[in-house]
Protein backbone atom coordinates (compact mmCIF):
# COMPACT_ATOMS: atom_id res chain seq x y z
CA UNK A 1 0.00 0.00 0.00
CA UNK A 2 3.20 2.19 0.44
CA UNK A 3 4.19 1.71 -2.65
CA UNK A 4 0.86 2.64 -4.62
CA UNK A 5 0.90 6.26 -2.21
CA UNK A 6 4.18 6.95 -3.06
CA UNK A 7 3.28 6.31 -7.14
CA UNK A 8 0.42 8.23 -6.80
CA UNK A 9 1.75 11.38 -4.74
CA UNK A 10 4.61 11.07 -7.77
CA UNK A 11 1.87 11.13 -10.71
CA UNK A 12 0.26 13.93 -8.95
CA UNK A 13 3.19 16.28 -9.17
CA UNK A 14 4.08 15.07 -12.27
CA UNK A 15 0.85 15.87 -13.11
CA UNK A 16 1.00 19.88 -11.48
CA UNK A 17 4.33 19.80 -13.46
CA UNK A 18 2.41 19.20 -16.22
CA UNK A 19 0.28 21.84 -15.72
CA UNK A 20 2.49 24.65 -14.81
CA UNK A 21 4.08 24.10 -18.35
CA UNK A 22 0.96 24.24 -20.05
CA UNK A 23 0.01 27.14 -17.72
CA UNK A 24 2.70 29.13 -16.66
CA UNK A 25 2.49 32.39 -14.08
CA UNK A 26 2.04 35.34 -16.27
CA UNK A 27 4.90 37.92 -15.04
CA UNK A 28 4.76 42.05 -15.73
CA UNK A 29 7.47 44.15 -14.87
CA UNK A 30 6.25 47.84 -15.40
CA UNK A 31 8.16 50.93 -14.32
CA UNK A 32 5.74 53.32 -16.17
CA UNK A 33 2.10 53.18 -14.81
CA UNK A 34 3.57 54.10 -10.86
CA UNK A 35 5.25 57.61 -10.76
CA UNK A 36 7.64 56.50 -7.86
CA UNK A 37 7.79 52.34 -7.66
CA UNK A 38 8.34 49.37 -10.19
CA UNK A 39 5.10 47.37 -10.53
CA UNK A 40 5.33 44.06 -10.05
CA UNK A 41 2.62 41.62 -11.32
CA UNK A 42 1.85 37.84 -10.99
CA UNK A 43 -0.92 36.04 -12.62
CA UNK A 44 -0.58 32.07 -11.56
CA UNK A 45 -2.65 29.17 -12.45
CA UNK A 46 -3.05 28.14 -8.95
CA UNK A 47 -3.69 29.31 -5.56
CA UNK A 48 -1.21 26.78 -3.08
CA UNK A 49 0.23 26.50 0.38
CA UNK A 50 3.31 28.93 0.28
CA UNK A 51 3.28 30.47 -3.51
CA UNK A 52 2.64 34.26 -1.81
CA UNK A 53 5.78 33.04 0.95
CA UNK A 54 7.77 32.18 -2.16
CA UNK A 55 7.28 35.83 -3.93
CA UNK A 56 8.08 37.87 -0.67
CA UNK A 57 10.75 35.95 -0.12
CA UNK A 58 12.09 36.57 -3.31
CA UNK A 59 12.06 40.05 -3.67
CA UNK A 60 13.21 40.16 0.30
CA UNK A 61 16.29 38.32 -0.46
CA UNK A 62 16.95 41.26 -3.22
CA UNK A 63 17.03 43.82 -1.48
CA UNK A 64 13.67 45.81 -2.38
CA UNK A 65 11.51 47.78 -0.53
CA UNK A 66 8.00 46.28 -1.32
CA UNK A 67 5.99 49.58 -0.15
CA UNK A 68 2.42 48.21 -1.68
CA UNK A 69 0.85 45.06 -2.35
CA UNK A 70 -2.75 43.65 -3.41
CA UNK A 71 -3.18 39.89 -2.87
CA UNK A 72 -6.74 38.06 -4.66
CA UNK A 73 -7.40 34.70 -5.53
CA UNK A 74 -10.48 33.70 -7.65
CA UNK A 75 -11.29 30.02 -7.26
CA UNK A 76 -7.79 28.54 -8.13
CA UNK A 77 -6.19 31.84 -9.29
CA UNK A 78 -3.96 33.76 -7.95
CA UNK A 79 -2.72 37.55 -8.60
CA UNK A 80 -0.28 39.36 -6.80
CA UNK A 81 0.99 43.40 -7.15
CA UNK A 82 3.77 44.64 -5.62
CA UNK A 83 5.05 48.28 -5.70
CA UNK A 84 8.63 48.05 -5.38
CA UNK A 85 12.06 50.25 -4.78
CA UNK A 86 15.45 49.59 -4.15
CA UNK A 87 17.24 50.79 -0.51
CA UNK A 88 17.48 54.11 -1.85
CA UNK A 89 13.87 54.50 -2.88
CA UNK A 90 14.27 54.57 -6.72
CA UNK A 91 12.50 52.47 -9.54
CA UNK A 92 14.51 49.40 -10.80
CA UNK A 93 16.16 49.94 -13.91
CA UNK A 94 19.27 47.44 -13.60
CA UNK A 95 17.78 45.28 -16.40
CA UNK A 96 19.41 41.77 -14.81
CA UNK A 97 17.58 42.61 -11.92
CA UNK A 98 14.43 42.91 -13.58
CA UNK A 99 15.43 39.82 -15.96
CA UNK A 100 16.25 37.67 -12.79
CA UNK A 101 12.98 38.45 -11.11
CA UNK A 102 11.11 37.67 -14.50
CA UNK A 103 12.92 34.73 -15.14
CA UNK A 104 12.24 33.18 -11.16
CA UNK A 105 8.52 34.50 -10.91
CA UNK A 106 7.65 32.71 -14.42
CA UNK A 107 7.67 28.90 -14.86
CA UNK A 108 11.59 29.24 -14.85
CA UNK A 109 10.84 29.35 -11.24
CA UNK A 110 10.32 25.91 -10.73
CA UNK A 111 13.02 24.17 -12.37
CA UNK A 112 15.80 27.28 -11.21
CA UNK A 113 17.38 26.82 -7.43
CA UNK A 114 15.72 28.96 -4.85
CA UNK A 115 18.15 32.40 -4.13
CA UNK A 116 20.09 32.09 -1.06
CA UNK A 117 22.56 34.14 0.47
CA UNK A 118 25.37 32.03 0.48
CA UNK A 119 29.02 32.49 0.82
CA UNK A 120 31.06 34.01 -1.86
CA UNK A 121 27.86 33.12 -3.84
CA UNK A 122 29.09 29.31 -4.16
CA UNK A 123 26.56 26.22 -3.45
CA UNK A 124 25.68 25.18 -0.01
CA UNK A 125 28.18 22.06 0.19
CA UNK A 126 30.93 25.09 0.61
CA UNK A 127 29.96 25.78 4.08
CA UNK A 128 28.50 23.62 6.90
CA UNK A 129 25.18 25.07 8.28
CA UNK A 130 24.90 25.57 12.90
CA UNK A 131 21.73 26.61 13.80
CA UNK A 132 21.86 27.60 17.28
CA UNK A 133 18.92 28.76 20.44
CA UNK A 134 20.12 29.13 23.61
CA UNK A 135 18.98 31.96 26.66
CA UNK A 136 20.52 35.06 25.70
CA UNK A 137 23.04 37.06 27.78
CA UNK A 138 25.86 39.67 27.14
CA UNK A 139 28.68 38.27 25.32
CA UNK A 140 27.05 35.34 24.21
CA UNK A 141 28.14 36.10 20.37
CA UNK A 142 31.75 36.44 21.82
CA UNK A 143 31.24 33.26 23.38
CA UNK A 144 30.33 31.44 20.71
CA UNK A 145 32.85 33.12 18.01
CA UNK A 146 35.70 32.31 20.56
CA UNK A 147 34.63 28.32 20.28
CA UNK A 148 34.49 28.19 16.55
CA UNK A 149 37.55 30.00 16.39
CA UNK A 150 39.18 27.56 19.07
CA UNK A 151 37.83 25.08 16.85
CA UNK A 152 39.25 26.28 13.49
CA UNK A 153 36.38 27.34 11.68
CA UNK A 154 35.76 30.36 9.99
CA UNK A 155 32.06 32.15 9.56
CA UNK A 156 31.68 33.42 6.47
CA UNK A 157 27.89 34.13 6.92
CA UNK A 158 25.43 34.60 9.95
CA UNK A 159 22.01 36.05 11.28
CA UNK A 160 21.74 36.30 15.12
CA UNK A 161 18.79 37.79 16.52
CA UNK A 162 17.59 37.79 20.16
CA UNK A 163 14.12 38.88 21.74
CA UNK A 164 12.36 38.28 24.47
CA UNK A 165 15.35 37.08 26.73
CA UNK A 166 16.04 34.48 23.93
CA UNK A 167 18.81 34.05 21.06
CA UNK A 168 18.92 32.24 17.87
CA UNK A 169 21.37 32.02 15.25
CA UNK A 170 22.04 30.74 11.94
CA UNK A 171 25.65 30.91 10.90
CA UNK A 172 27.62 29.57 7.86
CA UNK A 173 31.46 28.66 8.57
CA UNK A 174 34.05 26.61 6.81
CA UNK A 175 37.25 24.61 8.01
CA UNK A 176 39.96 27.92 8.60
CA UNK A 177 42.43 25.79 6.56
CA UNK A 178 40.88 24.38 3.04
CA UNK A 179 37.78 26.91 2.81
CA UNK A 180 35.42 24.18 2.68
CA UNK A 181 32.51 22.55 4.46
CA UNK A 182 33.17 20.82 7.71
CA UNK A 183 32.21 16.77 7.25
CA UNK A 184 34.34 15.32 9.80
CA UNK A 185 31.41 13.15 11.70
CA UNK A 186 33.61 13.45 14.71
CA UNK A 187 34.46 17.36 14.34
CA UNK A 188 31.18 18.05 13.91
CA UNK A 189 30.02 16.27 16.55
CA UNK A 190 32.75 18.41 18.91
CA UNK A 191 31.15 21.99 17.57
CA UNK A 192 27.70 20.86 18.34
CA UNK A 193 28.73 19.67 22.08
CA UNK A 194 30.91 22.55 23.13
CA UNK A 195 28.49 25.40 21.13
CA UNK A 196 25.54 23.46 23.50
CA UNK A 197 27.92 23.98 26.42
CA UNK A 198 28.00 27.91 25.63
CA UNK A 199 24.66 28.28 25.25
CA UNK A 200 23.97 26.92 28.54
CA UNK A 201 25.71 28.40 30.08
CA UNK A 202 24.01 28.85 34.00
CA UNK A 203 20.51 28.47 33.00
CA UNK A 204 18.98 25.39 33.61
CA UNK A 205 15.39 26.43 32.80
CA UNK A 206 15.70 26.36 29.53
CA UNK A 207 16.78 24.30 27.01
CA UNK A 208 19.61 24.79 24.32
CA UNK A 209 19.86 23.45 21.06
CA UNK A 210 22.63 23.05 18.25
CA UNK A 211 22.23 21.68 15.03
CA UNK A 212 24.71 21.32 11.98
CA UNK A 213 24.43 20.38 8.59
CA UNK A 214 25.35 20.74 5.17
CA UNK A 215 21.87 21.17 3.90
CA UNK A 216 20.90 24.95 2.91
CA UNK A 217 18.31 26.77 4.67
CA UNK A 218 16.76 30.21 4.03
CA UNK A 219 18.22 32.01 7.01
CA UNK A 220 15.68 34.48 8.40
CA UNK A 221 12.75 32.01 7.90
CA UNK A 222 14.83 29.22 9.80
CA UNK A 223 15.17 32.10 12.85
CA UNK A 224 11.61 32.39 12.58
CA UNK A 225 11.00 28.69 12.76
CA UNK A 226 13.47 28.27 15.44
CA UNK A 227 12.04 30.88 17.68
CA UNK A 228 8.83 30.22 17.42
CA UNK A 229 9.69 26.83 18.68
CA UNK A 230 11.71 27.99 21.37
CA UNK A 231 8.15 29.78 22.32
CA UNK A 232 9.94 33.18 22.10
CA UNK A 233 6.34 35.01 22.10
CA UNK A 234 5.69 33.70 25.54
CA UNK A 235 6.16 37.02 27.52
CA UNK A 236 7.00 38.01 31.64
CA UNK A 237 6.31 40.22 33.96
CA UNK A 238 9.72 42.53 33.88
CA UNK A 239 9.23 43.07 30.03
CA UNK A 240 8.67 46.53 30.22
CA UNK A 241 10.01 47.20 26.40
CA UNK A 242 6.67 44.56 25.44
CA UNK A 243 3.82 47.39 25.66
CA UNK A 244 6.11 50.32 24.27
CA UNK A 245 6.64 48.46 20.58
CA UNK A 246 3.53 46.56 20.64
CA UNK A 247 2.29 46.39 17.45
CA UNK A 248 -2.04 46.73 17.12
CA UNK A 249 -3.11 43.53 15.59
CA UNK A 250 -6.37 41.92 15.39
CA UNK A 251 -8.37 38.78 14.51
CA UNK A 252 -11.72 38.55 13.13
CA UNK A 253 -14.12 36.29 11.80
CA UNK A 254 -15.96 37.01 8.65
CA UNK A 255 -18.91 34.11 8.84
CA UNK A 256 -20.66 35.19 5.83
CA UNK A 257 -17.56 34.45 3.77
CA UNK A 258 -15.41 31.80 5.63
CA UNK A 259 -12.76 34.02 6.82
CA UNK A 260 -11.21 35.47 9.17
CA UNK A 261 -9.17 38.82 8.97
CA UNK A 262 -5.82 39.59 10.02
CA UNK A 263 -4.64 43.24 10.11
CA UNK A 264 -1.60 44.89 11.29
CA UNK A 265 -0.93 48.00 12.04
CA UNK A 266 2.70 49.19 13.50
CA UNK A 267 5.71 50.82 12.82
CA UNK A 268 7.14 50.77 9.16
CA UNK A 269 10.48 48.92 8.61
CA UNK A 270 12.38 46.33 5.99
CA UNK A 271 11.53 43.04 5.63
CA UNK A 272 7.86 43.56 7.56
CA UNK A 273 5.76 42.07 5.05
CA UNK A 274 8.15 38.93 5.12
CA UNK A 275 8.18 38.67 8.77
CA UNK A 276 4.42 38.56 8.60
CA UNK A 277 3.78 35.95 5.52
CA UNK A 278 6.44 33.71 6.65
CA UNK A 279 4.84 33.71 10.10
CA UNK A 280 1.36 33.30 8.91
CA UNK A 281 2.26 30.20 6.47
CA UNK A 282 4.71 28.37 8.59
CA UNK A 283 1.19 28.49 10.95
CA UNK A 284 -0.76 26.53 7.87
CA UNK A 285 -2.73 29.53 6.77
CA UNK A 286 -3.36 30.50 2.89
CA UNK A 287 -4.10 34.22 2.01
CA UNK A 288 -6.81 34.18 -0.38
CA UNK A 289 -6.86 38.33 -0.52
CA UNK A 290 -4.83 40.91 1.20
CA UNK A 291 -3.63 44.77 1.14
CA UNK A 292 -0.57 46.51 2.32
CA UNK A 293 0.22 50.33 2.84
CA UNK A 294 4.18 50.72 3.55
CA UNK A 295 4.31 54.06 1.91
CA UNK A 296 4.22 56.31 5.25
CA UNK A 297 6.34 55.82 8.54
CA UNK A 298 3.13 53.14 9.47
CA UNK A 299 2.70 50.00 7.73
CA UNK A 300 -0.69 48.40 7.60
CA UNK A 301 -1.57 44.94 6.71
CA UNK A 302 -4.53 43.36 6.08
CA UNK A 303 -5.18 39.99 5.10
CA UNK A 304 -8.47 37.61 4.78
CA UNK A 305 -7.11 34.19 5.54
CA UNK A 306 -8.47 30.35 5.99
CA UNK A 307 -6.15 27.50 7.29
CA UNK A 308 -5.04 25.11 4.51
CA UNK A 309 -8.18 23.10 5.42
CA UNK A 310 -10.49 25.56 4.09
CA UNK A 311 -11.45 26.32 7.61
CA UNK A 312 -11.27 30.08 9.30
CA UNK A 313 -9.32 30.34 13.22
CA UNK A 314 -11.95 28.69 15.45
CA UNK A 315 -11.68 29.95 18.72
CA UNK A 316 -11.22 32.88 20.71
CA UNK A 317 -8.18 31.18 21.92
CA UNK A 318 -6.82 30.31 18.21
CA UNK A 319 -7.82 34.37 17.86
CA UNK A 320 -5.31 35.15 20.38
CA UNK A 321 -2.54 32.57 19.98
CA UNK A 322 -2.55 34.35 15.96
CA UNK A 323 -2.28 37.76 17.43
CA UNK A 324 0.60 36.77 19.64
CA UNK A 325 2.80 34.74 17.06
CA UNK A 326 2.33 37.92 14.71
CA UNK A 327 3.35 40.18 17.19
CA UNK A 328 6.68 38.05 18.58
CA UNK A 329 7.62 37.89 14.40
CA UNK A 330 7.20 41.57 14.01
CA UNK A 331 9.12 42.54 17.45
CA UNK A 332 11.97 39.76 16.41
CA UNK A 333 13.72 42.27 14.05
CA UNK A 334 12.90 45.67 15.65
CA UNK A 335 15.25 47.56 17.37
CA UNK A 336 16.25 50.62 18.75
CA UNK A 337 20.18 49.82 19.69
CA UNK A 338 22.80 51.08 18.55
CA UNK A 339 23.64 50.27 14.91
CA UNK A 340 27.51 49.58 14.15
CA UNK A 341 28.63 48.45 10.51
CA UNK A 342 31.78 46.82 9.93
CA UNK A 343 33.84 46.30 6.28
CA UNK A 344 37.24 45.49 6.19
CA UNK A 345 39.23 42.57 4.49
CA UNK A 346 38.55 39.14 6.10
CA UNK A 347 39.80 36.72 7.77
CA UNK A 348 39.87 33.88 10.24
CA UNK A 349 38.91 34.91 14.00
CA UNK A 350 37.51 38.41 12.64
CA UNK A 351 34.50 37.57 14.34
CA UNK A 352 35.58 36.66 17.40
CA UNK A 353 38.01 39.27 17.67
CA UNK A 354 35.27 42.20 17.42
CA UNK A 355 33.09 40.92 19.53
CA UNK A 356 36.09 40.71 22.13
CA UNK A 357 36.06 43.91 22.00
CA UNK A 358 32.13 44.69 22.60
CA UNK A 359 32.72 42.24 25.41
CA UNK A 360 35.10 43.79 27.07
CA UNK A 361 33.93 47.10 27.03
CA UNK A 362 30.68 45.86 28.43
CA UNK A 363 28.65 45.96 25.12
CA UNK A 364 25.66 43.45 24.46
CA UNK A 365 25.05 42.35 20.68
CA UNK A 366 21.36 42.23 19.88
CA UNK A 367 21.27 41.58 16.46
CA UNK A 368 23.93 40.91 13.66
CA UNK A 369 24.08 40.30 10.59
CA UNK A 370 27.92 39.10 9.26
CA UNK A 371 28.24 38.91 5.63
CA UNK A 372 31.43 37.73 2.93
CA UNK A 373 31.62 38.95 -0.21
CA UNK A 374 34.67 39.07 -2.60
CA UNK A 375 36.90 38.53 0.22
CA UNK A 376 35.25 41.31 2.33
CA UNK A 377 33.38 41.06 5.62
CA UNK A 378 30.29 43.15 6.11
CA UNK A 379 29.29 42.87 9.47
CA UNK A 380 26.13 44.86 11.53
CA UNK A 381 25.82 44.70 14.85
CA UNK A 382 23.01 46.46 17.09
CA UNK A 383 24.34 46.41 20.72
CA UNK A 384 23.22 48.02 23.86
CA UNK A 385 25.72 48.11 27.55
CA UNK A 386 25.60 45.27 29.74
CA UNK A 387 22.59 46.63 31.44
CA UNK A 388 20.25 47.23 28.96
CA UNK A 389 20.65 50.75 28.42
CA UNK A 390 22.26 52.89 25.43
CA UNK A 391 25.86 52.81 24.91
CA UNK A 392 27.26 56.04 25.58
CA UNK A 393 29.58 58.24 23.10
CA UNK A 394 33.08 57.50 24.74
CA UNK A 395 32.48 54.04 25.18
CA UNK A 396 31.87 53.65 21.40
CA UNK A 397 34.63 56.08 20.48
CA UNK A 398 36.93 53.96 22.62
CA UNK A 399 35.70 50.72 20.75
CA UNK A 400 36.17 52.98 17.14
CA UNK A 401 39.58 53.96 17.92
CA UNK A 402 40.49 49.99 19.13
CA UNK A 403 39.07 48.55 15.65
CA UNK A 404 39.63 51.51 13.21
CA UNK A 405 37.64 54.84 12.55
CA UNK A 406 37.13 53.62 9.19
CA UNK A 407 36.62 50.38 9.53
CA UNK A 408 33.60 50.75 12.35
CA UNK A 409 30.82 53.36 11.31
CA UNK A 410 28.15 54.32 13.63
CA UNK A 411 24.58 54.86 11.74
CA UNK A 412 21.87 56.96 12.88
CA UNK A 413 23.44 57.89 16.05
CA UNK A 414 25.07 61.67 15.25
CA UNK A 415 26.55 62.07 18.86
CA UNK A 416 28.20 58.37 18.96
CA UNK A 417 29.35 58.61 14.84
CA UNK A 418 31.25 62.37 15.52
CA UNK A 419 35.21 61.23 14.93
CA UNK A 420 38.00 62.89 16.42
CA UNK A 421 40.06 64.38 14.37
CA UNK A 422 43.05 62.16 14.39
CA UNK A 423 43.39 58.41 15.51
CA UNK A 424 46.36 58.19 17.73
CA UNK A 425 48.53 55.29 16.93
CA UNK A 426 48.72 54.02 20.04
CA UNK A 427 44.87 53.22 20.63
CA UNK A 428 45.14 51.76 17.17
CA UNK A 429 45.42 48.10 18.18
CA UNK A 430 42.65 46.30 16.14
CA UNK A 431 44.10 47.80 13.17
CA UNK A 432 47.89 46.46 13.83
CA UNK A 433 46.17 43.10 15.15
CA UNK A 434 44.20 42.46 11.96
CA UNK A 435 47.16 44.01 9.63
CA UNK A 436 49.63 41.75 11.30
CA UNK A 437 47.20 38.43 11.06
CA UNK A 438 46.21 39.50 7.18
CA UNK A 439 49.71 40.19 6.22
Amino acid sequence: MDADWNSSLEMEDEYEKFIKRMNPPRVDIDNESCKNATVIRKVDSANKHGILLEVVQLLTDLNLIITKAYISSDGGWFMDVFNVTDLDGNKLLDEGVLDYICKSLAAESYFMPTFRRTAEGGPATDFTSIELTGTDRPGLLSEISAVLTSLKCNVVNAEVWTHNMRAAAVMHVTDDTSGLGITDPERLSKIQELLCNVLKGNNKTREAKTMVSLRATHPERRLHQMMFDDRDYQRYDNDTTYEKHRPNVTVVNLYDKDYSVVTIRCKDRPKLLFDTVCTLTDMQFVVFHGHVDAEGPEAYQEYYIRHIDGFPVSSEAEKQRVIQYLEAAIERRVSEDLKLELCTKDRVGLLSDVTRIFRENSLSVTRAEVTTRGGKAINTFYVRDAAGNPVDAKTIDDIRQAIGQTILQVKGNSDCSKSPPQEPPTRFLFGSLFKSRSG
